[in-house]
């Protein structure tokens, strides 16, 4: 397991950023729709993308999925969001929730992927809770990407608080 190993670095528009390595790790299948047990078989990120749209963040070119990137030991905590959307009411078979969302860059072998952290705010959740070393990254398709893969998030220091 690669261990995330969070430092600063300069990049072309001169803005500090965060590199932060991890590796892509199962989730509970709900965002996907691929649990079994998942009350929304098309996957929640499939019926939250219209309201999120709605509300001005336009997720379609993105995957209909949430990425779970593995940070352990590091914690981490929302500072600064790109997106905030309070009580969102995408279902009918819980209470509205809070969305946070923070812009980020997916790096593998070969490419960068424009991404979104993808932050549920837990106080608003009923189920299905991620650790604090789980990063959820709503991101464009990426090819080749399996559970065990080491992968970069990039994202602009000030917007997420590593520990």
């Amino acid at each position: 397991m690669v261990v995330a190993k969070p430092h600063l670095f300069q990049n072309v528009s001169n803005e500090s950023i965060v590199k932060i390595q991890g590796v892509i790790k199962r989730g509970h299948g709900i965002a996907s729709g691929k649990s079994a047990t998942s009350p929304y078989p098309k996957g929640s990120i499939a019926m939250q993308i219209p309201f999120f749209k709605a509300l001005g963040l336009d997720l379609s070119a993105y995957f209909p999925a949430t990425m779970n990137v593995d940070i352990s030991p590091v914690k981490w905590k929302p500072i600064s969001s790109d997106f905030t959307f309070e009580t969102v009411t995408w279902t009918d078979k819980h209470p509205p929730e809070t969305f946070s969302f923070f812009r980020c860059k997916v790096l593998d072998e070969n490419n960068s992927y424009d991404a979104y952290v993808y932050y549920p705010h837990p106080e608003t959740k009923d189920t299905h809770f991620q650790d604090e070393s789980t990063l959820e990254i709503i991101a464009e398709k990426i090819e080749n990407m399996a559970y065990g893969s080491a992968i970069t998030v990039v994202i602009e220091e000030g917007k997420i608080d590593l520990v």
